[in-house]
Protein backbone atom coordinates (compact mmCIF):
# COMPACT_ATOMS: atom_id res chain seq x y z
CA UNK A 1 0.00 0.00 0.00
CA UNK A 2 1.41 3.25 -1.27
CA UNK A 3 0.69 7.19 -1.74
CA UNK A 4 -0.34 7.94 -4.85
CA UNK A 5 0.48 11.08 -7.17
CA UNK A 6 -3.50 11.24 -7.13
CA UNK A 7 -4.08 11.10 -3.33
CA UNK A 8 -1.05 13.81 -3.23
CA UNK A 9 -2.89 15.98 -5.67
CA UNK A 10 -6.30 15.94 -3.95
CA UNK A 11 -4.74 17.09 -0.25
CA UNK A 12 -3.11 19.72 -2.47
CA UNK A 13 -6.42 20.48 -3.95
CA UNK A 14 -8.20 21.65 -1.28
CA UNK A 15 -5.70 22.47 1.14
CA UNK A 16 -4.49 24.85 -1.10
CA UNK A 17 -1.46 26.65 -1.04
CA UNK A 18 -0.64 29.07 2.09
CA UNK A 19 3.07 31.22 1.87
CA UNK A 20 1.85 33.24 5.00
CA UNK A 21 1.10 31.85 8.28
CA UNK A 22 -2.63 31.84 9.23
CA UNK A 23 -4.95 30.65 11.53
CA UNK A 24 -7.18 27.99 10.28
CA UNK A 25 -11.43 27.77 11.66
CA UNK A 26 -10.15 25.85 14.57
CA UNK A 27 -8.02 28.42 15.07
CA UNK A 28 -4.54 26.71 14.79
CA UNK A 29 -1.57 28.53 12.70
CA UNK A 30 -1.48 26.87 9.53
CA UNK A 31 0.93 27.53 6.12
CA UNK A 32 1.89 26.26 3.12
CA UNK A 33 -0.68 22.95 2.16
CA UNK A 34 -2.14 22.71 5.74
CA UNK A 35 1.47 22.39 7.51
CA UNK A 36 0.97 22.55 11.54
CA UNK A 37 3.41 22.23 14.10
CA UNK A 38 1.54 19.06 15.09
CA UNK A 39 3.08 17.35 11.92
CA UNK A 40 6.77 18.41 12.53
CA UNK A 41 9.18 21.40 11.55
CA UNK A 42 8.66 23.97 10.74
CA UNK A 43 7.08 25.31 13.88
CA UNK A 44 4.44 27.89 12.84
CA UNK A 45 3.33 31.00 14.25
CA UNK A 46 2.53 34.50 12.71
CA UNK A 47 5.20 36.02 10.66
CA UNK A 48 6.16 32.98 9.07
CA UNK A 49 6.66 32.55 5.01
CA UNK A 50 7.53 29.75 3.04
CA UNK A 51 8.02 29.57 -0.75
CA UNK A 52 5.63 27.08 -3.16
CA UNK A 53 8.70 24.71 -3.82
CA UNK A 54 9.32 24.86 0.57
CA UNK A 55 5.50 24.46 1.03
CA UNK A 56 5.77 21.55 -1.83
CA UNK A 57 8.57 19.78 0.55
CA UNK A 58 7.60 20.15 3.72
CA UNK A 59 3.93 18.23 2.58
CA UNK A 60 5.87 15.13 1.05
CA UNK A 61 7.89 15.15 4.79
CA UNK A 62 4.21 15.44 6.25
CA UNK A 63 2.59 13.09 3.81
CA UNK A 64 5.40 10.65 4.41
CA UNK A 65 4.54 10.37 8.15
CA UNK A 66 0.67 10.15 7.74
CA UNK A 67 1.44 7.25 5.24
CA UNK A 68 3.56 5.12 8.01
CA UNK A 69 0.62 5.75 10.95
CA UNK A 70 -1.83 5.00 8.40
CA UNK A 71 -0.32 2.14 7.62
CA UNK A 72 0.25 1.20 10.83
CA UNK A 73 -3.37 1.44 12.13
CA UNK A 74 -4.68 -0.96 9.59
CA UNK A 75 -5.36 -4.40 10.18
CA UNK A 76 -6.71 -5.24 6.38
CA UNK A 77 -4.79 -4.47 2.93
CA UNK A 78 -6.18 -1.88 0.43
CA UNK A 79 -5.94 -1.19 -2.61
CA UNK A 80 -3.09 2.02 -3.35
CA UNK A 81 -6.51 4.43 -4.05
CA UNK A 82 -8.48 3.48 -1.27
CA UNK A 83 -5.17 4.00 1.24
CA UNK A 84 -4.56 7.12 -0.64
CA UNK A 85 -8.14 8.23 0.47
CA UNK A 86 -7.47 7.15 4.19
CA UNK A 87 -4.11 9.30 4.11
CA UNK A 88 -5.75 12.37 2.99
CA UNK A 89 -8.88 12.12 5.57
CA UNK A 90 -5.68 11.55 8.34
CA UNK A 91 -3.76 14.64 7.03
CA UNK A 92 -7.23 16.56 7.49
CA UNK A 93 -8.36 15.16 10.79
CA UNK A 94 -5.29 14.37 12.29
CA UNK A 95 -3.08 11.27 13.21
CA UNK A 96 -5.01 10.60 16.78
CA UNK A 97 -8.57 11.25 15.10
CA UNK A 98 -7.91 9.24 12.32
CA UNK A 99 -7.13 6.23 14.86
CA UNK A 100 -10.48 6.71 17.02
CA UNK A 101 -12.82 7.34 13.84
CA UNK A 102 -15.54 5.28 13.27
CA UNK A 103 -13.79 5.75 9.43
CA UNK A 104 -10.72 3.41 10.71
CA UNK A 105 -13.28 1.12 12.69
CA UNK A 106 -15.51 -0.05 9.58
CA UNK A 107 -12.28 -0.61 7.48
CA UNK A 108 -10.38 -2.87 9.94
CA UNK A 109 -14.10 -4.44 10.75
CA UNK A 110 -14.02 -5.14 6.21
CA UNK A 111 -17.33 -3.03 6.02
CA UNK A 112 -15.56 -1.22 2.86
CA UNK A 113 -19.22 -0.29 1.90
CA UNK A 114 -19.73 1.86 4.79
CA UNK A 115 -16.18 4.18 4.69
CA UNK A 116 -17.86 6.61 2.41
CA UNK A 117 -20.84 7.33 4.68
CA UNK A 118 -18.53 7.42 7.72
CA UNK A 119 -16.39 10.10 6.16
CA UNK A 120 -19.33 12.46 5.64
CA UNK A 121 -19.26 12.74 9.22
CA UNK A 122 -16.70 14.47 9.41
CA UNK A 123 -17.13 17.70 8.03
CA UNK A 124 -17.23 19.79 10.52
CA UNK A 125 -14.74 22.11 11.96
CA UNK A 126 -15.10 24.99 14.79
CA UNK A 127 -18.65 23.07 15.52
CA UNK A 128 -20.30 23.76 11.95
CA UNK A 129 -20.10 22.41 8.72
CA UNK A 130 -17.80 23.68 6.37
CA UNK A 131 -18.54 23.47 2.52
CA UNK A 132 -14.97 22.92 1.90
CA UNK A 133 -15.18 19.58 4.28
CA UNK A 134 -17.71 18.76 2.82
CA UNK A 135 -16.42 18.52 -0.66
CA UNK A 136 -13.15 16.59 -0.04
CA UNK A 137 -14.58 14.13 1.88
CA UNK A 138 -16.81 13.62 -1.15
CA UNK A 139 -13.74 13.61 -3.01
CA UNK A 140 -11.88 11.14 -0.77
CA UNK A 141 -14.98 8.77 -0.61
CA UNK A 142 -15.39 8.60 -4.25
CA UNK A 143 -11.63 7.74 -4.45
CA UNK A 144 -12.46 5.05 -2.08
CA UNK A 145 -15.54 3.82 -3.99
CA UNK A 146 -13.91 3.91 -7.40
CA UNK A 147 -10.60 1.86 -5.87
CA UNK A 148 -13.39 -0.94 -4.30
CA UNK A 149 -15.78 -1.01 -7.47
CA UNK A 150 -15.81 -4.07 -9.10
CA UNK A 151 -13.59 -4.35 -12.54
CA UNK A 152 -14.76 -6.26 -15.42
CA UNK A 153 -17.40 -6.54 -17.71
CA UNK A 154 -20.76 -6.81 -16.05
CA UNK A 155 -22.05 -10.21 -15.44
CA UNK A 156 -24.80 -12.13 -18.44
CA UNK A 157 -28.45 -11.57 -17.29
CA UNK A 158 -29.82 -14.61 -16.23
CA UNK A 159 -32.70 -15.65 -18.87
CA UNK A 160 -35.86 -17.53 -17.31
CA UNK A 161 -34.07 -21.22 -16.91
CA UNK A 162 -30.22 -19.55 -17.61
CA UNK A 163 -30.89 -19.87 -21.53
CA UNK A 164 -31.06 -17.72 -24.38
CA UNK A 165 -35.21 -16.99 -25.14
CA UNK A 166 -34.82 -18.98 -28.30
CA UNK A 167 -33.09 -21.57 -27.31
CA UNK A 168 -35.52 -22.53 -23.58
CA UNK A 169 -37.41 -25.35 -23.88
CA UNK A 170 -39.42 -23.66 -21.07
CA UNK A 171 -40.03 -20.65 -23.17
CA UNK A 172 -40.55 -22.57 -25.91
CA UNK A 173 -43.02 -24.73 -24.61
CA UNK A 174 -44.82 -21.52 -23.12
CA UNK A 175 -45.07 -20.02 -26.65
CA UNK A 176 -46.42 -22.92 -28.06
CA UNK A 177 -49.21 -22.95 -25.45
CA UNK A 178 -49.74 -19.43 -26.17
CA UNK A 179 -50.53 -20.81 -29.97
CA UNK A 180 -52.58 -23.56 -29.03
CA UNK A 181 -54.77 -20.70 -27.17
CA UNK A 182 -54.83 -18.21 -29.74
CA UNK A 183 -55.74 -21.07 -32.37
CA UNK A 184 -58.48 -22.35 -30.67
CA UNK A 185 -59.91 -18.50 -29.80
CA UNK A 186 -59.73 -17.97 -33.39
CA UNK A 187 -61.32 -20.69 -34.72
CA UNK A 188 -64.07 -20.20 -32.36
CA UNK A 189 -64.13 -16.70 -33.47
CA UNK A 190 -63.96 -17.73 -37.38
CA UNK A 191 -67.12 -19.86 -36.98
CA UNK A 192 -68.78 -16.88 -35.42
CA UNK A 193 -68.00 -14.54 -37.97
CA UNK A 194 -69.37 -17.31 -40.36
CA UNK A 195 -72.13 -17.45 -39.08
CA UNK A 196 -72.77 -13.50 -38.75
CA UNK A 197 -71.81 -12.83 -42.41
CA UNK A 198 -73.32 -16.28 -43.52
CA UNK A 199 -70.12 -17.28 -45.72
CA UNK A 200 -67.10 -19.54 -45.26
CA UNK A 201 -65.21 -16.90 -47.26
CA UNK A 202 -66.04 -14.20 -45.04
CA UNK A 203 -64.28 -16.56 -42.31
CA UNK A 204 -61.34 -17.22 -43.90
CA UNK A 205 -60.43 -13.40 -44.49
CA UNK A 206 -61.01 -13.08 -40.48
CA UNK A 207 -59.06 -16.14 -39.50
CA UNK A 208 -56.05 -14.34 -42.00
CA UNK A 209 -56.45 -11.09 -40.00
CA UNK A 210 -56.59 -12.46 -36.79
CA UNK A 211 -53.55 -14.76 -37.72
CA UNK A 212 -51.44 -11.75 -38.79
CA UNK A 213 -52.38 -9.97 -35.42
CA UNK A 214 -51.18 -12.77 -32.98
CA UNK A 215 -48.00 -13.18 -35.02
CA UNK A 216 -46.96 -9.33 -34.48
CA UNK A 217 -48.19 -9.41 -31.04
CA UNK A 218 -46.04 -12.17 -30.19
CA UNK A 219 -43.17 -10.88 -31.89
CA UNK A 220 -43.71 -7.51 -30.15
CA UNK A 221 -43.73 -9.67 -27.10
CA UNK A 222 -40.43 -11.51 -28.12
CA UNK A 223 -38.54 -8.13 -28.76
CA UNK A 224 -39.42 -7.02 -25.77
CA UNK A 225 -38.28 -9.77 -23.78
CA UNK A 226 -35.00 -9.73 -25.63
CA UNK A 227 -34.77 -6.09 -24.89
CA UNK A 228 -35.45 -6.54 -20.79
CA UNK A 229 -33.27 -9.42 -21.05
CA UNK A 230 -35.94 -12.02 -19.82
Amino acid sequence: MRMTEEGLALIKRFEGYRGKAYRDATGIWTIGYGHTSMAGAPAVAGGLEITREQASEILARDVATFTRDVKASLRVELSDRQFSALVSFAYNVGTGNFRGSSVLKAVNAGDLDAVPRRLQLWTKAGGRVLPGLVKRRAAEAQMFLDASSMEGPPPPVEKLDGKPLHKSTTSLAAVISALAGIASTLLGTARETAGVFGGGGMAIVAVVIMVAAAAWIIRERRIKSQDEGV
